[in-house]
């Protein structure tokens, strides 16, 4: 796969040399290409932005620097992907969609954000253009939204992560719900002991119990989660662990939290 970032601050990037991704860019696994987007300006300060039409505060990144740049990378099959505050919310999903892709070229927007007419020009054209938000705040620019955007889709990747059972088990994994608590050596520290269940060496018991500690935390903290887990996909033993939480179950309505 394939990774295009173009950025005006392209060192911004250089954790991408580190970790996992890093090891998955030297191995093979993984191509990552960070760009500079002033090396598509021609004017000798080496603009990239100017003021808002209509008037305003801050500074609008041009269309012409970034369509010079994205003219160059983005081909049939690519899908851009524009950070930004006002996108729609990155999610797991959109992390497992991206690592099916060949091709994702992701561009840094800076200042004010940029010129809405790039995103529809290439959408014109046929590209798949994502404009996507981590979270419901706001960052200076873009490159955070990559390092994280890369980073979470590397890890899908065949061969990047070692255990790929992990990314069954892991919060927002292929289960749908958050990861258990998790523990090692030594089984007492500071007078707080380990789950003893995780010493017993009987492992059904221990994937029942990790599989219920999931249960509770997903319907404490993201409910939203386990509402969106097929009725089907919970047993008797699942649906005993929700109805102490107080949950009820509707085919139609599927888990429903109490209240």
């Amino acid at each position: 796969m394939r990774i295009d970032v173009v950025s005006i601050f392209p060192e911004y990037l250089a954790p991408l040399d580190l970790s996992l991704v890093g090891k998955a860019r030297r191995a093979g696994l993984l191509d990552v290409r960070v760009h500079d987007l002033r090396d598509w300006t021609t004017d000798r300060h080496r603009t990239v932005d100017d003021a808002p039409l209509g008037g305003g505060a801050g500074m609008v990144m041009r269309p012409d620097v970034w369509g010079e740049a994205l003219d160059g990378l983005v081909e049939q099959g690519t899908e851009l992907v524009l950070p930004t505050p006002s996108g729609e919310r990155f999610t797991q999903r959109t992390a497992e969609r991206m690592a099916a892709t060949g091709h994702v070229v992701v561009a840094c927007g800076r200042y004010e954000g940029i010129d809405a007419r790039v995103a529809d020009h290439y959408r014109e054209r046929g590209v798949r253009v994502t404009e996507v938000s981590l979270g419901d705040y706001v960052l200076n620019g873009g490159e955070v939204a990559a390092l994280v955007l890369v980073e979470a889709v590397a890890r899908l990747l065949p061969g990047v992560v070692g255990n790929p059972q992990s990314l069954v088990e892991e919060s927002h994994g292929a289960a749908g719900l958050l990861e258990y608590p998790v523990f090692t050596r030594p089984p007492v520290w500071r007078d707080l002991p380990a789950p003893p269940v995780l010493l017993s060496g009987h492992h059904a018991k221990v994937e029942r119990w990790r599989r219920d500690q999931s249960l509770r935390r997903t319907a404490l903290r993201r409910p939203d989660l386990l509402q969106q887990v097929p009725l089907h996909e919970l047993d008797r033993d699942d649906r005993h662990v929700l109805e102490d939480l107080g949950w009820t179950f509707d085919e139609r309505d599927g888990a429903v939290p109490p209240g």
